[in-house]
C-alpha cells in the first residue's frame, strides 16, 4: 500500500468517508483504458471489481456496522456448495446436480426479520435483485449467467446472518467466474468449500490468498473426504492454510457420505459449521468485529488496487502523449519542408517560371540584370499594360504549384502518422476513426487551392495598402496590383532576409528582377517589410492547413478515464478513510 509522490494524506480528510468513496465509485463507473498495453485488461477487471465492491459491500457496510453478516459460500466446481447451503437450513433452496456448472443465478438467504436490509439495491447493487417467496422451488440452471441475485427469506436462519450460494470460482463459464469474484468481494466472511480431491487446485488458493490479504474471516469446508484419509488430508490442508496466511481459519471436515432420507447431508456433519455461523451472528459485538475487520481489509485492498490502477492509467496517459508528440512532430516536419521549398526558389521553376517570363520578358532581363531600374520598370509596365492576362496566369501557376506541394506534404504526414500508430499497435480503433475522418483526395486538393488563393489575396491586400500609404497609387496602377502582387510572391519564394546581389541560377535571377521592380515601386525597406509580412501570412496559412489534419489525428486519441490526477486525489481520500477506520473506528 503506497501513495504516489506528493500525495500525502490530507489532515481531516475531504468530506465524509462515504462521500469520498462515492466519488471514487463514480469515477470507476467510467473507468476506461483505451490503449492496448500490457496489463490493461487485468487493470480493467480490477477496476470493475473495486467498483462493485464499493457499491455492493463497502458503502452499505460503512453505514451499518450492526447489519446482518453476509456469509458467501464459494469454492470449486462440484464441491457441493449448493448441497451444503440446503443442508445448513434444512430447506431445498439450491439446485444440486451432476451437470456443471449448476449455480448460475446466485442465491441469498436471510432471516425473517432481516428483509429490509436486503430489499432495494443497497446491498449487492451491481446485480439485479429478484425476490422469491420462501418455499418456492429452487431455480433451475439456465442457459446463461445473468447478473441477477435471487433473494429469499429463510425462517431457519437466525437473525443477523445471511448466506449466499455463489457460482464456482473455477467455472468454465467466464461470467460465472467474474460473478463469483464479485460476490466474494462483497462478503463479510467466506465459507470456502473444496473437496479432498480438489483442495490443492491453484484457482482455489488464489482466492484463499486473496481472502488472507484482505483479512476476511474465512472458514474452509473440506468435503467428500474418503474414510481413513481425513488425518493426512487435514494436515496437508492445514499446512497450506498456514502458508497462505489463514492460520486462524477453522476447517470443517465432511466425510464421503450419502444424503439422509430428506435429501440433506447428515446433521452431524453440518452442525459444527451451523453452530460456528450462528455464534457469530448471535453476538452483536462479534458480528461488529467481523464486519469491521473485513471492511478494513477491503479498504486496504482497495487502496492497494488503486495504487496499481494509477500506474496503469499513467501508462495510458504516457502512450497518448507519446503518440500525440509523434503526430505533432510529423506535421511540424511537413511544415518545415514546405517552408524550405517556398524559400529556396524551387517553386520558381517549370510553369511558374514560364508564366513569369511571359509577364516580364525574362529572356531580355536575364541577359542584362544590371540595366537601370527605370528601364526595367518601363519594360515591365509596358508588358503589363499591354497584356494583363499574364499576371493572372502567373498567379494560377503559383496556385497550382503551391497547392500540389501542400497536398503532397499533407499526404506524407498522414501516411507517416498512420505508420507510426500501426507500429505502436495500441490504437487500432482510434486510428480507424482518424483515417475515416480524413478528407478525400479531391477535398484535400480543393482545400489546398483555397488556402493558396486566400494567401494570394493577403499579398494583394498588402500591396494595395502599401500603395495607398505611400501615395504611389498612379505608379502602382500603371503596373497593376496583380502585377506587383505577383512580383511580391516571387520575391517571397526566394527571399530569406533580403537578396543582396545577383544570385546564381534562374530562380535567383527571377527573384532579383521581382525585387528590383518592387524596390522601384516602394523602396528597399518597404519591399523587405512586404516580403516579411507575406512570408508570415503564408506560414500561418500553411500551419493552419496542416494543423487541421494533425488535429483529426490527435482528437482521435482517447484519454483514459478517470485521469491520473483524479486517482491521486482518491488515493489521498482513501488513505484518510482507512486511517480513520483502523485507527479511530468506523464512522
Amino acid at each position: 500500500m503506497s501513495l504516489p509522490a506528493g500525495a500525502e494524506p490530507t489532515p481531516g480528510g475531504a468530506g465524509t468517508a462515504q462521500a469520498a468513496l462515492s466519488r471514487l465509485q463514480a469515477d470507476l463507473t467510467a473507468f476506461a483504458l483505451p490503449y492496448t498495453l500490457p496489463g490493461a485488461d487485468a487493470a480493467a477487471r480490477k477496476a470493475r471489481l473495486v467498483h462493485d465492491q464499493l457499491g455492493d459491500y463497502v458503502l452499505p457496510r460503512l453505514t451499518a456496522m450492526d447489519a446482518p453478516l453476509l456469509a458467501v459460500v464459494g469454492g470449486s466446481t462440484g464441491a457441493g456448495k449448493s448441497a451444503l447451503v440446503s443442508s445448513l437450513v434444512r430447506r431445498h433452496v439450491a439446485v444440486s446436480s451432476a451437470i456443471r456448472p449448476t449455480t448460475r443465478r446466485p442465491l441469498l438467504l436471510h432471516a425473517t426479520g432481516d428483509g429490509p436490509w436486503f430489499d432495494g439495491e443497497r446491498v449487492l447493487g451491481s446485480l439485479a435483485h429478484v425476490r422469491v417467496a420462501e418455499g418456492s422451488e429452487p431455480t433451475a440452471a439456465g442457459t446463461r449467467t445473468p447478473r441477477e441475485l435471487e433473494i429469499r427469506t429463510c425462517s431457519a436462519l437466525p437473525e443477523g446472518l445471511a448466506i449466499l450460494d455463489a457460482p464456482d470460482v473455477d467455472s468454465v463459464v467466464d461470467d460465472n467466474r467474474e460473478l463469483a469474484a464479485t460476490l466474494l468481494a462483497a462478503a463479510d466472511l467466506w465459507v470456502f468449500v473444496t473437496t479432498a480431491s480438489r483442495y490443492a487446485d491453484a484457482v482455489a488458493w488464489e482466492h484463499l490468498r486473496s481472502a488472507a490479504a484482505r483479512d476476511v474471516v474465512t472458514a474452509v469446508v473440506l468435503d467428500r473426504v474418503p474414510a481413513g484419509a481425513d488425518a493426512a488430508v487435514g494436515r496437508d490442508l492445514r499446512r497450506r492454510l498456514d502458508a497462505a496466511g489463514l492460520r486462524s481459519a477453522p476447517v470443517f471436515v465432511i466425510p464421503e457420505t450419502t444424503f439422509d432420507p430428506e435429501g440433506f447431508l447428515p446433521e452431524e456433519h453440518v452442525a459444527p459449521l451451523r453452530h460456528w455461523l450462528g455464534t457469530l451472528a448471535a453476538d452483536a459485538a462479534a458480528r461488529r468485529g467481523v464486519a469491521r475487520r473485513t471492511l478494513s481489509g477491503a479498504l486496504v485492498s482497495a487502496l492497494e488496487d488503486m495504487d496499481g490502477l494509477l500506474s496503469s492509467v499513467r501508462a495510458q496517459e504516457e502512450e497518448r502523449r507519446r503518440l500525440a508528440v509523434v503526430t505533432n512532430a510529423v506535421h511540424a516536419e511537413a511544415r518545415d519542408r514546405i517552408t524550405a521549398a517556398t524559400q529556396d526558389g524551387s517553386l520558381l521553376r517549370g510553369e511558374v517560371l514560364a508564366r513569369w517570363q511571359e509577364l516580364i520578358g525574362t529572356g531580355e532581363f536575364l541577359r542584362g540584370l544590371q540595366v537601370q531600374v527605370s528601364r526595367l520598370r518601363d519594360r515591365v509596365t509596358a508588358a503589363v499594360l499591354g497584356r494583363p492576362a499574364p499576371a493572372q496566369r502567373v498567379e494560377e501557376a503559383i496556385e497550382s504549384s503551391l497547392a500540389r506541394l501542400l497536398v503532397s506534404e499533407a499526404q506524407r504526414a498522414a501516411l507517416e502518422t498512420e505508420q507510426t500508430w500501426r507500429r505502436a499497435g495500441t490504437v487500432a480503433d482510434p486510428l480507424a476513426a482518424a483515417l475515416s475522418s480524413q478528407p478525400t483526395q479531391a477535398e484535400r486538393v480543393r482545400h489546398a487551392e483555397r488556402i493558396v488563393r486566400d494567401w494570394q489575396g493577403d499579398v494583394l491586400n498588402l500591396v494595395r495598402a502599401e500603395g495607398a500609404d505611400k501615395r504611389m497609387t498612379a505608379r502602382l496602377l500603371s503596373l497593376g496590383v496583380n502585377g506587383a502582387g505577383v512580383a511580391l510572391m516571387v520575391v517571397v519564394f526566394a527571399h530569406t532576409g533580403g537578396l543582396t546581389g545577383v544570385e546564381v541560377g534562374i530562380a535567383g535571377g527571377t527573384a532579383v528582377v521581382a525585387q528590383r521592380l518592387l524596390e522601384a515601386l516602394f523602396g528597399d525597406q518597404a519591399m523587405r517589410e512586404l516580403a516579411r509580412r507575406s512570408r508570415i501570412a503564408l506560414d500561418e496559412r500553411v500551419a493552419a492547413y496542416l494543423d487541421e489534419q494533425r488535429a483529426v489525428f490527435t482528437r482521435a486519441l482517447p484519454d483514459p478515464s478517470p485521469p491520473s490526477d483524479h486517482l491521486v486525489e482518491h488515493l489521498r481520500e482513501l488513505t484518510v478513510t482507512v486511517g480513520r477506520l483502523t485507527g479511530d473506528g468506523a464512522q
